[in-house]
């Protein structure tokens, strides 16, 4: 495989909305003013070849995000402060980047092939490591195309303090749609609506030239995709909540999902996961059904929780902190729109020592995670936000402690729906930005139908120690 610095650009031009925007000024909400220390969102999808040829491709994707810009005017827009200190969208038409870049030394299996995330992919995206605030100078959005011998990557980055998930993939999902001629039709149209109680007379205070990124954006990393069939998934829903879970069951789980497993000599492996049942299972009380039903995702927090907490090797009474990004739009009184644009998240801390969370139960586990969830209703993100306006601040993000985990993105997000007119992405992929030791991020599975893929980022240390966890390996479907 050839190194990562053979991506070159060939060329970069700005792209304007094809019709003039007549949206007013957008206050930041107390969602969005914490994001202004963050990195702008990478996010991109792998694909085949198209059959287009290169000369036509670009064009036209150029024409259907000029198109798609006009829909959601804020991204063409520019940060702007007040003298009171308010910041602002201001919806001026300014236009975005759109980058041409050519890697064809590059094959998708070559991409795909290594075990951990290739760092080439880093390449496929531009604004690397560019903090939020400077949409005030900078465009809000950028788009790399970039050609691989067999493949093409498309690739966003997107200022995090206009947009959250819910918003990028809205956006990027009626890009796709437009590019492929589905003009009729379009359902996601987003809402620029600003009368929530998101909106906030407080103002953040920032220091001149702005706020910086709140933890060591160099320090050294694995990052890894670690997928979970549907099968497997349900496996451990079932087992969270109580429901009988067999030792034959257990090991015929790992069997299906070690790629590798036949190859295994004397069985070794089965060796191990069997003693891990014996003494993680068994050993320990099974609880009556309880009438709470804990999700899939929880279980799967779950699982991600103790199986990081005991790489780590922390002391028993270290506190540890499982965050997790909830979309608060349909948890407001009134409800916001589904496609209200803008941040509409609130990370939903829980915690517990690393005592607890190694020698209590799996189940006892996912429970803390579904009651801080379950609980984080109207009142919940009203308690949140008059928080915030007690103490105006940047959303701390990263791992100062060496003892958190901070979940993001979803699997409900719809990644794979962006077929610009060729197919279904490959594999959906980020880049550089809002990395630290115990960021992960959820993504549906290309398959669909309840597959979910985690990107782990793991200090190196970290990362070999759950690599060899039983039980969180029982469960991925990955080659040990």
């Amino acid at each position: 495989m050839p190194s990562c610095a053979t991506t070159t650009l060939v060329s970069k031009f700005t792209v304007f909305p094809d019709q003039k925007s007549t949206l007013g000024d957008l206050k930041l909400s107390v969602s969005d003013l914490p994001m202004l220390s963050c990195h702008y969102i990478q996010k991109g999808c792998l694909f085949t070849k198209p059959s287009i040829p290169t000369h036509i491709l670009i064009p036209y994707l150029k024409s259907a995000l000029s198109r798609t810009l006009s829909l959601f005017p804020p991204l063409a827009g520019r940060l702007t402060t007040d003298s009171d200190g308010y910041v602002y969208i201001t919806c001026n038409d300014a236009g975005v980047d759109f980058l041409h870049a050519n890697a064809t030394s590059y094959k998708i299996s070559d991409l795909l092939s290594p075990l951990d995330i290739s760092p080439c992919f880093k390449e496929f995206f531009t604004f690397d490591s560019k903090v939020s605030y400077s949409g005030h100078s900078s465009p809000i959005v950028a788009v790399q195309v970039t050609e691989l011998a067999d493949g093409v990557f498309i690739g966003c980055a997107a200022n995090h303090a206009v947009t959250d998930g819910t918003s990028f993939w809205n956006f990027f999902n009626i890009f796709a749609q437009l590019c492929r001629g589905g003009s009729k039709g379009l359902h996601m149209v987003p809402d620029f609506t600003r009368d929530s109680v998101l909106i906030s007379n407080c103002v953040l205070r920032l220091p001149q030239g702005g706020p910086k990124v709140t933890f060591d954006a160099d320090a050294p990393l694995r990052e890894r995709i670690f997928s979970f069939s549907r099968e497997s998934i349900q496996e451990l829903k079932s087992r969270v909540n109580n429901r009988k879970w067999t030792e034959d069951k257990a090991v015929e789980l790992m069997m299906k999902n070690s790629n590798d497993y036949h190859q295994k000599e004397n069985g070794k492996v089965a060796t191990i996961f069997e003693n891990w049942f014996k003494t993680e299972v068994n050993s320990k009380p099974q609880l009556a059904a309880e009438t709470v039903e804990i999700s899939s995702f929880q279980s799967l927090c779950a699982l991600l929780w103790r199986a990081v907490t005991r790489a780590r090797k922390l002391q028993e009474s270290k506190m540890t902190t499982f965050r997790m990004a909830v979309n608060c739009r349909h948890r407001m009184k009134p409800k916001l729109e589904s496609y209200y644009f803008g941040n509409a998240i609130q990370s939903v801390p829980t915690y517990a020592s690393a005592g607890e969370v190694l020698s209590m139960d799996l189940r006892w586990c996912a429970e803390q995670l579904n009651k801080n969830v379950r609980e984080h209703d109207d009142s919940m993100v009203r308690k949140f936000i008059e928080d915030w306006e007690n103490n105006p601040r940047v959303f701390p993000l990263g791992n100062p402690d060496g003892a958190s985990i901070t979940m993001g993105s979803s699997p409900r997000f719809p990644m794979y729906d962006n077929d610009f007119g060729w197919g279904r992405p490959l594999a959906v992929m980020s880049g550089k930005a809002n990395k630290f030791d115990g960021k992960i991020s959820a993504f549906p599975g290309r398959e669909g139908t309840g597959t979910v893929d985690l990107e782990v980022v793991l200090a190196p240390e970290t990362m070999a120690g759950l690599e060899c966890d039983a039980e969180f390996m029982l469960y991925a479907t990955t080659q040990l």
